[in-house]
Parts: C-alpha cells; structure tokens; sequence
C-alpha cells in the first residue's frame, strides 16, 4: 500500500506550480496597456497648419507651430488643426454659373448705383486664417459674417459712385475700399481672417432693363468715338495748317530774296552800262540798241522790205533754226 501511495505528492505539486501564472501577467498587460495610452498622445501638426490647444474648454495654447507635440487625451485637452495658409474662396452677389451643377442662370445680388440705376453685381473674395483662436472660438460662421461685411461695403460703396465710373474707371477703387473696410469689420467682430482680394466679377443690369441699358451705354460710346475722332481730326489739321503756313513763309522769304537779288543785279548792271556810256556813249548805245532789238525783233511778227525796196507781205514767223538771209529776204 505505501508503494502505490507513493507517487501522489508530485501531481499535486505540479499543479500548485501552474496556477500563480496569470496573477504575474496581469501587471505586465496592464503597464503596456498604460503606455500605449501615454503614447497616443504624441501627435504631428503639419508644416501647412497650426493648431489651437484647450483644456477643459478653455484655450490653454492659442498657437501651436508645426511639428511633434503632446497633449493628454479627452476629455482634459483638445487639439484643432487649421490650414492657416489655405486661401478660402466665397462669392457674394450669386453663384458663379456652373452648368455641371445646373447654376446656369444663378440669382445675384442688385445694388443702386449713385445716379439710381439697378445693377447685378457678383463679386469674388479670398481670405485665410490670420488668428486660429479667435477663427475657431470667437465667431460662429466666419464665412457668413465676411459675406455680410463684404456685401455691406460694397453697396455702401456703389451707393456713391455711377454707373459708368463702376464700369470703367472705378472698379479698381471700389475693390480696395470694400477690401479695406470689410476687414475693419472683420477686426471688431474678432473673426481671425484676413481678406486676401476683393475680385468683381460681373456687373450687369436686370433683365428687364437690359435692352435699355445697352442703348444708352452704345449711345455713350458712339458720343465717345465721335468726340475722339474729332479731337484727332484737330490735332492733325492744326499740325498741318501750321506747317503749310511754316511753308508759304519759307516761300515768301525766298520770293522776296529773289527779287531783292534781282533788282540789286539789275542796279548793278545799269550802273555798269552808265559807266561804260560815259566813256563810249556812241559805241555803247549802238551796243544797247542792238542788244534790245535782239530781245524785242524775236517776239514780233514782221514786214520785211528787200534792198531794192519791194515789199514783201509775207508775214514770218520766228525760226531759231533757219539761217539768217544775207539779202534781206524771208527764209524759204
């Protein structure tokens, strides 16, 4: 019996061995679980955002630059990420029309101009976050707060300009001081915004005064190209009279220095002649006769007589190229 009694101990040894086993890999479990919980609150903020840090609601970090931060978990702190650099984009005054989505034809916004005409307005705007904290704490609806802020500048800025100046000239002026003023707004209400531009799309009359409008704005155009062609027609003629009077001076001057040049040769050769008369009278004279009958003969019909006294009715004319009759006769 004592030999078969024998073996029982070891068994009974062997299990109270393997029991204590799960009592020692509880803490092991529950140390890992731990740290994995520690670790789960190391988290990464990107380089195009920054995040806004608050602690059992109350804003604890109100500007967290990129990098590897830590923050314990909910509900002792929370962390909102924002894409600080990212240009929004919203329209006031209508959609953009989109066939895609169906908008062909969206609703706009009218406003009065200063010389009371209706018009449609769309404009543009594009804004970023300048200030996490305030964007995410201290306004509801920052896109609907700028869209009115936007919206009330610019009809308080169409209200003081006309129509034409909104279609030409002032555009650009318009765009800045909604620009300015809707980001003083922004200011007071603690938006954290920033309005990058201010772009006016679109400026059109209703639909019911369109025909109308066009009329009249053709109607100032075609003043507009009448007055211009004038003015240039002025300028060039002005330019030309001025230098076809530039020219008949010219001319004048260059008459009057002929003639002057003239007389004073002619004064010249008289005085020359007079000279040469008083020394020679009879030579000279013979010489001025004949040098007066050669200018004066050439110019005149003639009636030639012959040396024996016969008439000769013939009338001749002048030929530079017949040789001259030794007789006296008419050249055949």
């Amino acid at each position: 019996m004592s030999i078969l009694m024998g073996p029982q101990p070891v068994v009974a040894d062997a299990d109270a061995i393997s029991t204590p086993a799960p009592k020692r890999r509880r803490p092991r479990i529950g140390a890992w679980l731990l740290a994995l919980w520690a670790v789960s609150g190391v988290y990464i903020v990107p380089a195009n955002q920054q995040a806004v840090v608050t602690r059992f609601g109350a804003v604890a970090n109100p500007r967290l630059l990129p990098g590897i931060h830590y923050a314990l978990h909910w509900p002792i702190e929370s962390v909102y990420k924002l894409k600080v650099h990212q240009l929004q984009r919203t329209v006031i005054g209508g959609d953009i029309p989109d066939v895609a989505l169906g908008r062909i034809n969206p609703a706009s916004s009218e406003f009065l101009s200063g010389d009371q005409n209706l018009l449609n307005v769309r404009v543009v705007a594009q804004y970023s976050v300048r200030e996490p904290k305030d964007y995410l704490f201290q306004t509801f609806n920052v896109e609907h707060v700028l869209k009115m802020a936007v919206e009330s500048e610019l009809a308080r800025r169409i209200a003081r300009t006309p129509v034409d100046d909104i279609l030409t000239t002032e555009k650009v002026a318009i765009q800045n001081d909604v620009l300015q003023n809707a980001q003083r707004t922004l200011d007071g209400y603690q938006a954290g915004a920033t309005i990058s531009s201010i772009n006016i799309e679109d400026v059109t009359p209703p639909a019911e005064a369109a025909d109308a409008f066009r009329a009249v704005a053709g109607a100032r155009a075609d003043a507009i190209r009448l007055v211009n062609e004038a003015e240039g027609y002025a300028n060039g003629l002005i330019p030309r009279a001025r230098g076809e009077a530039a020219q008949l001076g010219e001319e004048a001057e260059a008459y009057k220095d002929g003639k002057i040049n003239r007389a004073t040769g002619d004064a010249t050769r008289f005085t020359e002649v007079a000279d040469e008369y008083a020394k020679a009278p009879k030579v000279t004279a013979t010489r001025a006769y004949v040098e007066a009958m050669e200018q004066i003969l050439p110019k005149i019909k003639k009636v030639i007589l012959g040396s024996k006294g016969n008439l000769d009715v013939t009338l001749v004319r002048r030929d530079d190229n017949a040789a001259p009759n030794p007789n006296g006769g008419t050249p055949k």
